[in-house]
């Protein structure tokens, strides 16, 4: 509910006499409060087809139904052939929405997209003289704890439950042996009793459900992706190939998918954020028994209550979880990236194991806490392995950066923080660039970006015919993080190579051995304190990570997870892809400013467009908020209330350990963004105090030695 001041969606909560006279066949004993979105309802999936399919011939559109694909063909301009019983289509780009069938379509490229069909029942009653009776058609009701919809069907009822994952049934015979020819109206057999605890459920909610006869029982296939959401969007590795597949919940997504697909392929970049549904979040780590394996969870969770910072087990480990992952897995509540495992926080005895979540601060809290002070005071360790990695090189390698990113190309041995820009001017990604050689590069993103931002990169190196070549390093590789006031005392018992400040500056990147283990070493870290990024071969990860152990056991060395991570970097206000900045938002209504260099010469993606918003003036910014809270703290997609009205949400927020209140960043109008301005923040129904305070709220330690330099005594 926090969320629903901020997003045009109409939603409230309502109280039991509402509901009733909403919904006046329910047993009102069950019943404490509802959630009611008045737009919410139902339609007929042929008619709304039917409809479709005649609006788009008049637009001039051309269907042939039913008409079998029965190969693909790229050509080496990016157009396809789409080969059919009846002649080959030539096309400029194919989009797959084949439903059941898209996973046979990928296959006849090389693809092997995570799909897998699942069983769905729903039931249809007779006439039932209490709803006959009824002067307005009920609303859809959701039932969370029963597991299932109701709504009217005419004079009857239709409810669907959905079963546990231990009941529910996967068709995975369609994944193993393709769909059966001619399958199309079919259903499957059904299984009441497979759903008779949810009936059970129904008709305590619904009384008037005991007496009524059943006069159907349907079971078709839905296809699930791993996770639920579908995929949308075009996909790495194939040109002018695009999916609009996995979805769930089916024909209630195509007015507004479709309008999405065609502003995107019209305008070269999506109209807004919906990175959730990236088909390009799954990789090869995605296998059939992982996809099988998350679609019964995801089916089975479908009802239920989701939490901040939320894991789901299923399916994991993956063939990809890291090179750490058995060293560390007993000792730390691991989180999920993209395939791979990564220590959120550790445990010391007498801490509460394992993942509890909760709306409230829980078992993490305090741990995160010693884990901030082990970094702030002495040196941690991070695994990073799950960035995404890429080499960059050839003759076009800086005319191509150059064009990519708004920032200038760093020289060789240096690092930047660079930003990738729609033609829009909005931020597409943020990556990590350095120039290791002449004309050689290392780009390093977030684990959750590295196909996303790696299709982007491709494309541009294909639309403007660089003489580049690129290569996914990512699975290749591991990354330590070495932060802390000893991070470079310990380092240095490890190499010959000088460390100092004067040596190894800020953003400077070298190769060098450690404990005689090769590794890419850049001097910067998200914490914001002193340290370095470790990069190696991903079989060094133990010997490297047990060695920069053993040297800092005299500094009291210790490990720190991602929790301790995104509070230190909040305090130093650095901004996150996917929450600062996504493609909803401009780099200078993000403050990103000094990573946006105008008057380079060159005209990267988006240049022109960013000059004409900084003419006009920005209608919103970025702030950095502090919190009068009590056991709760912002999480982002928090609604931003003052004078009664919601002005702006969060984007991402935790408990600042040095100044132990809540901290937050938050888009608000610009008249509204100056340093004082009292706002509020709603958690969990309440309006908590805010303050817009002047970022950051810790220095961060090169700003902190440079104000040395200067002989000023800086506070952190």
């Amino acid at each position: 509910m926090t969320r629903a001041g901020w997003h045009p969606t109409e939603q409230y909560l309502i109280t039991p006499e509402k509901i009733q006279e909403l919904f006046p066949l329910l047993n009102m004993d069950m019943v404490l409060a509802g959630l009611y979105n008045p737009g919410d309802g139902h339609i007929d999936p042929y008619s709304l087809t039917m409809a479709l399919a005649a609006g788009a011939r008049k637009h001039g559109a051309q269907l042939n139904y039913p008409v079998q694909v029965t190969n693909l063909n790229p050509r080496s301009d990016g157009t396809w052939e789409v080969e059919t019983p009846l002649g080959v289509i030539q096309a400029k780009r194919i989009v797959n929405t084949a439903g059941f069938w898209a996973r046979e379509i990928g296959k006849m490229i090389g693809l092997q997209h995570p799909l897998i069909p699942v069983h769905h029942q729903y039931v249809v009653t007779a006439t039932i003289p209490e709803v006959k009776a009824l002067k307005r058609e009920l609303p859809v009701i959701r039932d969370l704890e029963g597991s299932y919809y109701l709504r009217q069907e005419r004079d009857g009822l239709l409810f669907g439950p959905y079963e546990s994952e231990k009941k529910m049934k996967l068709q995975d015979s369609w994944v193993t042996n393709g769909v059966p020819p001619g399958f199309g109206k079919e259903l499957f057999e059904s299984d009441l009793d497979r759903i008779m605890e949810h009936i059970e459920a129904a008709m305590e909610m619904v009384p008037v459900l005991k007496q009524a006869d059943i006069i159907n029982t349907i079971a078709g296939p839905i296809t699930y992706s791993p996770d639920i959401l579908p995929m949308v969007g075009p996909h790495q590795g194939v040109r002018n190939y695009w999916v609009a597949i996995g979805f769930g919940y089916g024909i209630i997504h195509a007015g507004g998918i479709g309008k999405y697909l065609s502003d995107w392929i019209l305008d070269g970049e999506p109209p807004f954020d919906l990175i959730e549904l990236d088909p390009n979040r799954y990789g090869k780590w995605t296998t059939t028994e992982y996809t099988a394996a998350k679609a019964r969870e995801s089916y089975g969770f479908n009802n239920i209550v989701g939490y901040p910072k939320e894991e789901r087990f299923a399916g994991r480990p993956t063939e990809r979880a890291g090179a750490l992952y058995d060293l560390l897995k007993s000792k730390c509540s691991m989180g999920f990236h993209a395939g791979w495992e990564q220590p959120h926080w550790f445990y010391k005895p007498g801490d509460e194991t394992g993942y509890k979540p909760s709306f409230r601060r829980t078992n993490w809290f305090n741990p995160v806490g010693r884990e901030y002070k082990q970094v702030m005071e002495k040196v941690g360790v991070i695994d990073l392995s799950p960035f995404g990695k890429f080499k960059v090189k050839g003759t076009d390698s800086v005319k191509l950066l150059d064009h990519l990113f708004a920032n200038v190309v760093p020289k060789v041995g240096t690092t930047n923080i660079s930003h990738m820009l729609t033609p829009r001017g909005k931020v597409y990604a943020e990556l990590t660039v350095s120039q290791l050689y002449p004309g050689e590069f290392m780009l390093i993103t977030g684990s959750g970006s590295e196909l996303h931002d790696l299709r982007w990169i491709e494309e541009e190196i294909v639309r403007g015919g660089y003489k580049v070549e690129i290569e996914n390093v990512t699975d290749e590789m591991g990354v330590l993080g070495v932060a802390g006031p000893y991070a470079r005392q310990v380092l240095q018992k490890l190499t010959a190579e000088d460390l100092s400040d004067v040596s190894f500056k800020f953003l400077q990147s070298k190769h060098l051995k450690l404990s005689d283990i090769a590794v890419t070493a850049i001097r910067i870290s998200y914490t914001g304190e002193l340290g370095w990024e470790l990069y190696h071969r991903k079989e060094d990860s133990v010997a490297l990570y047990s060695a920069i152990m053993e040297a800092g056991q005299k500094e009291g060395i210790d490990n720190f997870g991602t929790y301790a991570l995104n509070a230190l970097r909040l305090e130093k206000g650095f901004r996150a892809w996917g929450a600062e900045m996504n493609c909803d938002t401009n780099p200078l209504e993000a403050g990103l400013e000094y990573f946006v260099k105008l008057n380079k010469p060159a005209d990267f993606i988006g240049k022109q467009t960013l000059k004409r918003i900084k003419e006009k003036g920005l209608k919103r910014r970025l702030v950095y908020l502090t919190l009068e809270t009590d056991d709760v703290d912002p999480e982002g997609n928090e609604s931003v209330w003052h004078n009664g009205k919601v002005i702006g949400n969060t984007t991402s927020g935790s408990f600042s350990y040095s100044a132990q209140r809540s901290l937050a960043f938050a888009y608000v109008p610009t008249e509204l963004s100056k340093v004082g301005q009292k706002l509020e923040v709603e958690l969990l129904g309440k309006n908590y105090s805010a303050t817009v305070i002047q970022e950051p709220l810790v220095l961060t330690e090169p700003t902190r030695m440079r104000l040395q330099r200067k002989g000023e005594s800086p506070k952190i």
